[in-house]
């Protein structure tokens, strides 16, 4: 499900296109009620229309929404659009770590601030249960 700028999901109104991926479209848009840029992920349909798969997805989405870090995307809501589910998270402006890489190599103290950083996530996801299932430079 490909969306342009104005298409309202609800009270979010897209903005641009952020990225895709194996686990859908991610897009910058405007929640509208509370005026703040937030990161929409459409999932795929098939996750939408697989009853023991959005289930899961919904119990996911509970113990996410639980999450409490500074190194960790809040997740504010979630919603569904013409048969599709998704997840409104909170926008962070910037490149990823994937992208920055592709600049050339980090410096050593940039590089254990960032591990250090991505270790206290994962650390504190753990402690409540969630594991992250794709972990790579492009979601950091």
């Amino acid at each position: 499900m490909s969306l342009t700028s104005g298409a309202r999901l609800g009270p979010y109104e897209i903005q641009s296109a952020i990225g895709a991926g194996g686990m859908g479209e991610v897009y910058k848009a405007k929640d509208t009620r509370l005026d703040r840029s937030v990161a929409i992920k459409i999932l795929p349909r098939e996750v939408s229309a697989d009853p023991d798969r959005r289930a899961r997805f919904e119990r996911e989405a509970k113990t996410i929404a639980g999450l409490n870090h500074p190194h960790i995307c809040t997740l504010h809501d979630v919603g569904e659009h013409d048969g599709a589910t998704f997840l409104v998270m909170e926008y962070l402006a910037g490149e990823t770590l994937a992208n920055r890489l592709q600049k050339g190599p980090l410096a050593l103290d940039h590089v254990l601030t960032i591990g250090t950083e991505i270790a206290e996530a994962l650390s504190a996801a753990h402690r409540q249960g969630v594991i992250h299932r794709d972990l790579k430079p492009g979601n950091v």
